[in-house]
């Protein structure tokens, strides 16, 4: 038997938005008016939406990336003419009217071929800023017949030490001193002009190194990269509001080491204000397990992971890669008809229970993780069996008042299946089973 215990009478913060997107179901035959994006972003309430690989994987189309923006470098950043934002207005368009905020990546999507088209280091930083800075004019304060939308995150670059393959880097041409170089520019040139919006980077790769010992040399790498950044940062009094990671892995309980190694090296480098952005994540390793992302083996990883990311309160945001309308890492959409898998409804699960903001003392003692919330009106619990057998729980929940309690299963049916309804008072236990990968949504209202 699992015990589960949650008094809804002590609050112990708010829920931090881990629930966010890398990427958003756009169609371009949509233009601005993106009703796959307000129906799924909604129904999952995704806070933040990470513009990064918008265009996929072989990044023909003009959207987000600075070199799509302002194909022409050497043309004058100060006329709205050498800038095209005609389809990235029409992406952030539809994100902005889904309730989420479009959080924009600076630099380039992934090059995987093997010859490069915006993968490449600018070659003149500052100028490079100054166009970084017509593009937030554009999206902040109207520039260009631009919007007033005050996105608050700019990330500086992606993956710059991304090994690639046998084509060479995928991310960046320069060296690692040119990267660190970059960010100091234009960190601190828009931070100027714009003291109101975070700056932060770089998405950096990972730190397998951290739990996996025997990891390749390159992952050894990413850590020391990590460690020298942190170093040039801290010398030069570079902007530093968050830095931003990545992971690709089966296990939640390695998202958690990583993430305590992040705070750690922060923390102790001066920068305890700077926040840990998870801004790609996604089940099984980088390149693995297409398919089984669609499955509730992916949708209980996914909820249990954001359950241990909430309890260890090391990640600040955290956003799932991705949620393009068409790819290979989108396992909420069936790439053969766009039908909804059955990973998306614990997503929409967890995202019921964000919605409600404030967090509750929640405690179990067994293999089923359980998170719960309300908004003083309604409240709910969330309960995550991830790869274990069939197993018993008691909840035995306290300060819930006269309520009724409808209880949803997200199972392998793509659906949240309301099983069963009852009425409840003040202190109640109940008892029932949550079967292998399976969430249960609990709502009181």
């Amino acid at each position: 038997m699992n015990n589960i215990f949650v008094d809804f009478n002590v609050k112990d913060g708010v829920i931090n938005p881990l629930n966010g997107a890398c990427c958003a179901p756009f169609q371009a035959s949509y233009g601005s008016n993106q009703p796959r994006i307000k129906s799924m972003f909604e129904s999952a309430h995704i806070p933040y939406c990470r513009l990064h690989d918008c265009a996929g994987i072989m990044n023909r189309a003009c959207l987000v990336d600075i070199p799509k923006i302002f194909p022409d470098f050497d043309a004058d950043e100060n006329d709205p003419e050498s800038y095209d934002f005609h389809h990235t207005d029409e992406y952030i368009g539809g994100i902005q009217k889904s309730g989420a905020e479009a959080y924009y990546r600076l630099g380039c999507s992934i090059e995987w071929s093997s010859k490069k088209y915006v993968s490449i280091m600018p070659k003149d930083f500052d100028k490079w800023a100054r166009i970084c800075e017509h593009v937030v004019m554009h999206y902040n304060k109207g520039w260009a017949n631009g919007f007033n939308y005050n996105l608050k995150y700019w990330e500086i670059w992606n993956e710059p030490e991304n090994p690639g393959n046998a084509f060479g880097s995928c991310q960046w041409s320069g060296t690692k001193e040119d990267l660190f170089r970059l960010y100091d520019v234009a960190s601190k040139y828009l931070k100027e002009k714009f003291p109101e919006i975070k700056i932060g980077g770089y998405g950096g790769c990972g730190f397998y190194a951290v739990s996996r010992p025997d990891a390749p040399a390159n992952r050894h790498d990413f850590v020391t990269y990590f460690i020298d950044f942190l170093s040039f940062v801290k010398e030069r009094k570079c902007p530093f509001d968050f830095y931003s990671w990545h992971i690709y892995t089966a296990h939640p309980e390695e998202i958690i080491v990583h993430a305590d190694y992040v705070r750690q090296k922060l923390d102790e480098y001066g920068f305890k204000n700077t926040e840990s952005h998870l801004n790609e994540w996604n089940y099984q390793a980088e390149g693995t397990g297409f398919k089984s992302k669609h499955t509730m083996d992916a949708g209980s990883f996914l909820t249990k992971a954001m359950t241990l990311m909430h309890r260890n309160k090391t990640i600040d945001k955290a956003m799932y890669y991705c949620m393009s309308l068409q790819g290979l890492y989108n396992g909420f959409l069936d790439q053969n008809d766009y039908s909804l898998s059955p990973s998306w409804f614990a997503y929409v699960a967890f995202g019921h229970v964000y919605s409600l903001k404030n967090s509750v003392k929640t405690d179990y003692d067994g293999d089923i993780h359980a998170i719960a919330s309300t908004n003083g009106t309604e409240s709910a619990v969330l309960l995550t069996n991830h790869r274990c057998e069939d197993n018993e729980v008691s909840l035995s929940v306290k300060g819930i008042g006269k309520k009724t309690a409808e209880f949803y299963y997200c199972t392998d049916e793509k659906n949240l299946k309301k099983e069963m309804a009852i009425s409840v008072c003040e202190d109640i236990k109940i008892e029932f089973t949550v079967p292998k990968n399976t969430v249960v949504l609990i709502k009181f209202i």
